[in-house]
């Protein structure tokens, strides 16, 4: 509906890096404003200014934060978003609503945002008339102790994203943050992105999702820009067509992707079974504030969970998959440098006559488990 209009000004916590606001031209009030972190060294906004655009012309104002990737502590880039967004609040009130704000990052981001968005709820009482928040990928959190996640206000919303393919952050960071936030089942949703391939093009869920830098393609806008634009109309104008899409607990208007992409994975208890030492940042790690709780659940009722096994492994044709259940699972076979050679959906037999002689990774996603198993293929 609207043309993009952006102001830059100067960020006093990162000099020749301005903060910027996207929003709606020749808008005549002030809009529901998303405070965006953005991932480690992307302190260009050309990295995710696909996003940017198009939330502004659905109506919403876009805050960006650049903070610096080397010479700063960690403490000392959370306080320039936290200080960048109150700056920008206070300077624009005619642009930003604090009354309806969504948090919303990436990798470090979207581990920030958590931190960010609780002390501009508690201290300044943003987001009274719609809150929320969006982490995506996320890298460890910070200032984020159980205390604070038991105590976000009960009218938080919250939309949680992770990528098969993503080998840079553990699952578990984003799995034990969405178990113990005090946020109710009915207003929070976890959502798995698996990889596609249509026609012979290559959708990778990978970590750097959703991004426009290199291209925009279908994984971005069905998996991410659809999702969140449908929990700004349900958080901010209370539609509830947005909830079924964005929180809609694994309903067909939610996960449902375009013929031939495989359909996001939604869940209320996500488990983590993949191996810790496939990620970069593993989750128990003395470098995780929150190590403690990697392997814990506030849940009183845990999830099940399963114990596949495959066979036979060495194999030369094919491999079996035992699974103890008949739900719907989704099979990625990929060699050790990350690269999918086979995807299959609700088959137990697995042809592999044309896979190269190798060591390779299966995973299987049957919700609301992911599970990664090692086989060599002679």
């Amino acid at each position: 509906m609207y043309e993009v209009a952006e102001i830059a000004f100067n960020n006093p916590n990162f000099n020749g890096e301005d903060i910027r606001i996207y929003y709606p031209a020749n808008s005549t009030s002030s809009r529901p404003t998303l405070f965006y972190s953005h991932g480690y060294g992307g302190s260009n906004p050309l990295h995710v200014i696909g996003l940017f655009n198009f939330m502004a012309r659905k109506g919403y104002a876009i805050v960006f934060v650049p903070y610096q990737t080397v010479g700063v502590s960690i403490q000392d880039r959370y306080t320039n978003l936290l200080e960048g967004f109150r700056q920008a609040a206070r300077t624009y009130p005619d642009i930003i609503d604090t009354t309806r704000v969504g948090f919303l990052g990436h990798s470090f981001g979207g581990g920030a945002t958590l931190a960010t968005a609780h002390r501009c709820f508690a201290d300044n009482n943003w987001g009274q008339n719609g809150r929320f928040i969006n982490p995506s990928a996320p890298w460890y959190s910070f200032n984020l102790s159980q205390e604070d996640l038991q105590s976000f206000p009960s009218d938080t919303k919250m939309l949680t994203l992770i990528y098969t393919d993503d080998g840079t952050n553990d699952h578990r960071m984003a799995a034990e943050v969405f178990n113990n936030i005090n946020i109710p089942t009915s207003e929070k949703d976890f959502i798995t992105v698996l990889p596609s391939t249509v026609s012979g093009y290559e959708y990778t869920a990978g970590h750097n999702l959703p991004t426009s830098y290199a291209e925009f393609d279908a994984m971005d806008y069905y998996a991410y820009y659809r999702l969140l634009d449908a929990l700004c109309d349900f958080t901010f104008n209370g539609n509830p067509a947005g909830k079924e899409v964005a929180l809609g607990n694994g309903s067909e208007a939610q996960i449902s992707m375009p013929s031939g992409m495989t359909d996001l994975v939604q869940t209320d208890q996500p488990v983590v079974t993949r191996d810790e030492s496939l990620y970069s940042f593993p989750c128990s790690t003395v470098a995780n504030p929150r190590q403690a709780f990697c392997n814990t659940l506030s849940s009183t009722e845990p999830p099940t969970s399963y114990n596949y096994s495959i066979f036979p492994n060495p194999t030369q044709d094919y491999l079996m998959v035992d699974l103890p259940t008949t739900h719907p699972f989704l099979i990625n076979i990929s060699d050790m440098m990350g690269r999918t050679m086979v995807r299959e959906s609700n088959q137990n037999r697995i042809e592999l006559t044309n896979l190269p002689k190798g060591v390779y990774l299966m995973t299987i996603i049957q919700s609301p488990q992911t599970t990664t198993l090692k086989f060599l293929k002679e």
